[in-house]
């Protein structure tokens, strides 16, 4: 398979399951998001497909290759920012790149930070220090250095929760111009409590089922369409309807642990996509 599988994924902890059998195909140059109640193993999975943690059971393979640690093909950004607060912005973004670009001549690798740092709007602020930053623009530095290196998945956990809301909303928007931008879209995986966020930015929403022992629930697919503009798509029927649906997953389906959505008798009728369909989509 093209693409991020998981297949029967399970992580324990001191003898404890955070989470298990999990298993979700994401194709080359899909935004995903990943929701759910705290204790339910979404940070669990990210630091899996990163290579950071090693699964009890069950393989993670990226385009065919199963992953066994971390790796340039795979950038992490995370809640906080991990910024060097000695170095400038321009030589943070820097340390990234000359570790994976170490063989590029200097003015070249200095090239790649520059360019950056203008995507992200901060080649101007490129000579100051983390402390003169504000947060968003200390998350805008981090997008920066992860997305310098060019890995194929962009792993985001949490990366705006510490935001204020028009911050956060701007970033959203900056991130999606840069994404969409690109030819190659990288495929995104990002773990987030926001449900606005998560429709917004994904193209499919993945619940969890809460912890101990967590799984997947349902994947929803966002049926709006490309480019997105938050105030013209904030109130259609598109996002009321989802937005419904996994507030009803979050609140009812899965408010007691361990209870799978397809037990619950109030289910949604037309929410259909589960997991195992999406494998099915991905020809996997």
């Amino acid at each position: 398979m093209s693409g991020l599988l998981l297949h029967e994924v399970a992580k324990s902890f001191d003898g404890v399951a955070a989470i298990r059998d999990v298993d979700l195909a994401i194709r080359r140059g899909e935004f995903v998001s990943i929701i759910g109640h705290s204790g339910c193993g979404k940070s669990t999975i990210i630091n899996l497909i990163a290579g950071l943690e090693h699964p009890t059971a069950g393989t993670i393979t990226l385009d065919g290759r199963r992953i066994e640690g971390p790796g340039p093909d795979r950038g992490m950004v995370f809640q906080h920012h991990s910024l060097f607060p000695w170095l400038t912005v321009f030589d943070n973004v820097l340390v990234a790149v000359d570790s994976v670009y170490s063989s590029r001549r200097k003015a070249e690798r200095h090239a790649i930070v520059e360019e950056f740092l203008r995507r992200v709007g901060l080649y101007e602020h490129r000579a100051k220090k983390p402390h003169q930053l504000s947060g968003g623009m200390k998350q805008r530095v981090a997008i920066a250095r992860t997305l310098a290196i060019d890995p194929d998945v962009l792993l985001l956990d949490e990366p705006f929760a510490a935001l204020d809301a028009l911050t956060k909303s701007t970033m959203h928007e900056e991130l999606l111009a840069m994404w969409e931008r690109e030819e190659q879209k990288q495929t995104v995986v990002m773990v987030t409590h926001d449900i606005d966020e998560a429709i917004f930015l994904s193209n499919h929403i993945v619940v969890m089922t809460n912890g101990p022992e967590a799984t997947i629930g349902y994947v929803l697919e966002v049926n709006i369409p490309r480019p997105r503009d938050k105030r013209a798509v904030l109130h259609t029927k598109a996002w009321i309807e989802i937005k419904e649906e996994l507030l009803y997953l979050l609140t009812e389906a899965y408010r007691q642990n361990g209870k799978r959505a397809s037990e619950s008798p109030g289910l949604h009728s037309h929410m259909n996509l589960t997991h195992a369909a999406l494998v099915a989509k991905s020809g996997c």
